[in-house]
């Protein structure tokens, strides 16, 4: 019988990739669909009669093992997969090893490396456990081994916008953090939701498991690593940094840390992040969201902004259009002409 993938409605067309790639030894759904098929024809097919679009899961199922090339007869005729099994499964289990090997070794061959690391020339420390390092480039620098460093948690504050070359940089390094399995938990102000880099930086991480709070407060730059290793602002342009080893000291930034995290707001960030990034100021969509009926508190949700913080524009709001409640404010920013 000539075969004919076409004539069989489990067939798949046009031999997209679905699921694994043939190097993991499973096929994908397309070329499982054509195995069955192969099979119900009596597990052989002639090479001319595959038809353009199963071409693409043929190779895939040669590429496994679950097809067999007969160039004699000029047919493809389908293997066991109990065979193929056995074969890949010692192949991965000897792949495993070898790898196991080479994980055991690793730290014994990157040795020497390691070592000139460690003793790589620091800046020399002041009175206090504190290291000041004066530069931007050099303070990113030395933040950027302490990130490398982390092994367990960092702590962050960060107010005000960040400058989006600083977070492409910061995305880079923390999601290799946080791929490592460290915590990174962040502070960010109000604003911060309102600037597009800031906002693909809170999507990336947050989805890969760091927790970010807004916190309507001023409050100051920070950075805490594996609780050992604090960095401050050492000057008001930043161009100076502290990084701190004292515990003493480090134990009361912690805490202090911790005081901040427990007033802030743990935003909704997936429900602001599916309104994408904001093209208007925040005092307006606070307008546009009033003008529709919601709440002060839904409001404040939707926006990802603290409840003081949809306050603060409601109350600029209603200086600006001269209105006495927030019914009264929803009624003229709809296009009332008359509060009454």
């Amino acid at each position: 019988m000539t075969f004919d993938a076409t004539a069989d409605p489990t067939a798949v067309r046009g031999g997209g990739a679905v699921g694994p790639a043939a190097g993991t030894g499973e096929p994908d759904e397309a070329a499982r669909r054509l195995y069955l098929a192969i099979l119900a024809d009596g597990g052989r097919v002639r090479i001319a009669d595959v038809p353009e679009a199963d071409q693409e899961p043929v190779r895939r199922l040669v590429a496994i093992g679950l097809l067999m090339t007969n160039p004699m007869d000029a047919c493809y005729t389908a293997v066991s997969p109990r065979s193929v099994s056995d074969r890949l499964g010692a192949e991965l289990r000897s792949e495993a090893t070898r790898l196991l090997v080479r994980a055991e070794n690793l730290p014994g061959v990157l040795d020497s490396l390691t070592r000139a690391y460690d003793a790589m020339p620091r800046p020399p420390e002041r009175s206090g456990g504190a290291v000041y390092i004066e530069g931007h480039i050099h303070i990113r620098h030395r933040i950027s081994q302490l990130v490398a460093d982390c092994r367990t948690e960092v702590l962050t504050a960060q107010p005000g916008a960040r400058p989006a070359d600083a977070l492409k940089i910061a995305i880079q390094q923390d999601v290799r953090l946080l791929q490592r399995g460290c915590s990174l938990r962040t502070l960010y102000q109000p604003v911060a939701i309102a600037d597009p880099p800031a906002l693909a930086y809170v999507e990336e991480v947050t989805r890969r498991g760091s927790l970010i709070r807004i916190l309507d407060e001023p409050f100051e730059r920070l950075m805490v690593f594996d609780r050992s290793v604090a960095v401050i602002p050492a000057s008001d342009d930043h161009s100076t940094a502290a990084f701190i080893t004292d515990s003493a000291a480090i134990a009361f930034i912690v805490n202090a840390f911790e005081r901040d995290w427990a007033r802030a707001d743990a935003t909704d960030w997936s429900a602001v992040l599916s309104q994408g990034p904001a093209h208007s100021s925040a005092p307006e969509r606070v307008g546009r969201l009033l003008a529709r009926g919601l709440t002060q508190r839904a409001v404040a949700t939707r926006l990802g902004l603290s409840e003081r913080t949809v306050a603060a524009h409601i109350s600029r709001l209603r200086d600006r259009y001269g209105a006495q409640t927030l019914f009264q404010l929803g009624w003229l920013m709809r296009g009332g002409r008359d509060g009454g």
